[in-house]
Formats: structure tokens, C-alpha cells, sequence
């Protein structure tokens, strides 16, 4: 299977495993000589927390602006730079795991890389899981990259 396009699903919880999931990222797409894209989506709350932050004009915040200035997406592209490997940078609004989905169908993903914590079955039954969604609804394979507990 021939990668051209791998999809980095990042969001509010993966700054604290953004080295990992960059690290994962250049073991596929460095070989592959892929492109990479950064997606960052933010469910509506983070989306106007974070532009506010950033001083962004609510009304006039572009996702994709948004995404770049965030700190995880910095975090990754400063990793990316320093190995050489090329990406872009998305942001999207809405549902985690279904935007995820929706971008990589978008961006024609081969290969989605997406970070997680170990839960018990019962914390993903009451708290959901993102990266068990995205892993079943995915158009491509999934890799996933599991950070530390959080106690």
C-alpha cells in the first residue's frame, strides 16, 4: 500500500503526547516520503475558547487559523520541520471523532494517526472514546498512539 497522505489527528488532550504521536507521524511518512496534515478540531466551546485566547474576532475566527497558532499544532510542526517532512495544517469545528473521519475522507487520508490514553471498558462507556470512533468509522487504516495514564 502505497502512502501519499497521512492524516494527524490532534485535539485539546494531545499536547501532552505531541513528541509521540510526531515521533510516529515521521516513522511512517519520512519513508513513505507522505505528505502530512495536521488536523486539529475543536468541538464549538473549545473552538471559541481557544480564538479568544488567541485574540482572535469570534466572528471572523478561521478554523484553519486557529490551528495554526494553537500550542499542540506548533508543538508538532516545529517536530515535523526538524525531521523534513511536509504538511499542511487544518482545522475543523464540530464533533471530534466525526470531523476527524470526515477530514481524512476529505484529504483522501492512506493512513490516519491518532492519539489515546488506556481506559477501562467502563471509562469508554460513560466518557466515549475518540480513538476507538475514529479507529471503527476510519476510511483507512488507523495507528494509534497511546499516551500515559492520567490519573
Amino acid at each position: 500500500m502505497t502512502l501519499h497522505t497521512i492524516l494527524l489527528a490532534v485535539g485539546p488532550d494531545d499536547n501532552d503526547r505531541a513528541e509521540e504521536l510526531a515521533e510516529a507521524v515521521v516513522e511512517i511518512a519520512k519513508p513513505a516520503d507522505a505528505e502530512v496534515v495536521i488536523g486539529h478540531v475543536f468541538t464549538e466551546s473549545e473552538f471559541r475558547r481557544a480564538a479568544e485566547r488567541l485574540d482572535f474576532d469570534d466572528d471572523l475566527a478561521d478554523p484553519n487559523e486557529v490551528a495554526k497558532r494553537h500550542q499542540t499544532v506548533r508543538t508538532m510542526t516545529e517536530l515535523l520541520d526538524e525531521a523534513g517532512v511536509d504538511y499542511t495544517i487544518r482545522g475543523e469545528v464540530g464533533e471530534h471523532a466525526e470531523e476527524i473521519v470526515e477530514l481524512a475522507t476529505k484529504v483522501e487520508a492512506d493512513r490516519v494517526v491518532v492519539g489515546g490514553r488506556k481506559r477501562s471498558p467502563t471509562g469508554k462507556a460513560v466518557f466515549g472514546s475518540t480513538a476507538q470512533a475514529v479507529m471503527l468509522d476510519a476510511p483507512c487504516p488507523v495507528t494509534f498512539v497511546r499516551g500515559e495514564d492520567k490519573e
